[in-house]
């Protein structure tokens, strides 16, 4: 039985998205589209311009490391 969806690791925890759900859409999911961010998918280090296009598969593992100010 195939299903929508990927199972894939954010941070070390698994969870599921749609497929075809690229890595712009996951960030604006978990709010941080917006954000100074770095985003590693698979060992490598993403571009912001390539988010658009790099999709979300099965078992992807991405770290999502955003960046806080204070003082």
């Amino acid at each position: 039985m195939q299903t929508n969806t990927v199972e894939i690791q954010v941070n070390g925890k698994t969870t599921s998205v749609e497929k075809n759900t690229t890595m712009e859409q996951l960030l604006i999911h978990y709010g941080l589209e917006q954000r100074i961010l770095v985003v590693e998918h698979n060992q490598i280090i993403l571009d912001r311009s390539s988010y658009a296009q790099t999709t979300i598969m099965d078992d992807d593992r991405i770290e999502i490391v955003h960046f806080v100010g204070g003082g």
